[in-house]
């Protein structure tokens, strides 16, 4: 599992005067970039086009977060198949209440080729290693 904390700004809220559910969503996918970055996978798209393409996003709303404040995403492997994979994240805020809960799913895509493409084993092992080591500061 990996966490990553990020202040809520104020241009996260809506008219109600609580975090969007467009923010939350906003955090979900820099807790899934945070997280492909630990493992090489963005470095690796960029030097040889392929990577991940996200297929579905669902978030379920448990509390709502306001301005100040932090919301901590916590983000693990869910499955990982043949072309797919999936993440678990749980949002949550400043004082340790779950605010949500989402889950992603990717598929592994070839982008010079235009087709998807076999999960790479290279991944599986820095995912298994990471899961097995502490948590660093900030994560």
């Amino acid at each position: 599992m990996i966490e990553l904390a990020l202040r809520i700004d104020w241009s996260d809220l809506d008219v109600f005067g609580h975090v969007n559910s467009l923010s939350f969503l906003r955090y979900v996918q820099a807790a899934r970039v945070h997280y492909w970055e630990q493992i090489g996978l963005y470095q690796s798209f960029l030097a040889d086009r392929r990577g991940p393409m996200l297929a579905s996003v669902r978030c379920d709303f448990r509390k709502p977060l306001f301005y100040p404040g932090l919301v901590a995403v916590r983000t693990e492997i869910a499955f990982i198949r043949t072309t797919s994979f999936g993440f678990a994240h749980t949002l949550v805020d400043g004082v340790g209440d779950v605010a949500a809960e989402a889950a992603d799913v990717m598929v592994m895509f070839d982008y010079a080729a235009g087709q998807k493409m076999p999960f790479p084993a290279v991944f599986r092992q820095r995912i298994a290693a990471l899961d097995t080591s502490p948590a660093s500061p900030g994560e």
